[in-house]
């Protein structure tokens, strides 16, 4: 199984940056998708996710408004569009592939994002 997120990068603020998470090794459209981030020193916090086909969408409300979560089933990959970014986005941002109605699911490596003028 894997999970590899790639699109993170530096922007400055204001600017937008997409990231995206291809899946393989497990069925893909049977999982639902969420995208997390941590911050140096702080704990992992939920950012966002989406069932498994796409039709119903939930946001953090430190991004709600500013981010877009969205999948492809065909793609096999979850996508986070993130506009008008702030600093305190800033963090290594992951995505998490998990099992309907569990708790149980596969993690990405991350991807660094990085908001500084």
């Amino acid at each position: 199984v894997q999970l590899v997120e790639s699109g993170g990068g530096l922007v400055q603020p204001g600017g937008s940056l997409r990231l995206s998470c291809e899946g393989s090794g497990f069925t893909f459209r049977y999982y639902v998708m969420k995208w997390y981030r941590q911050a140096p020193g702080k704990e992992r916090e939920y950012v966002a996710g989406v069932t498994i086909d796409g039709g119903r969408k939930n946001y953090a409300e430190s991004v709600k408004g500013r981010f877009t979560i969205s999948r492809d089933n065909v793609r096999n990959t979850v996508y986070l569009q993130m506009n008008s970014l702030k600093v305190e986005d800033t963090a290594v941002y992951y995505c998490r592939a998990e099992g309907q109605g569990t708790n149980t699911g596969y993690w990405g490596q991350g991807t660094q994002v990085t908001v500084s003028s």
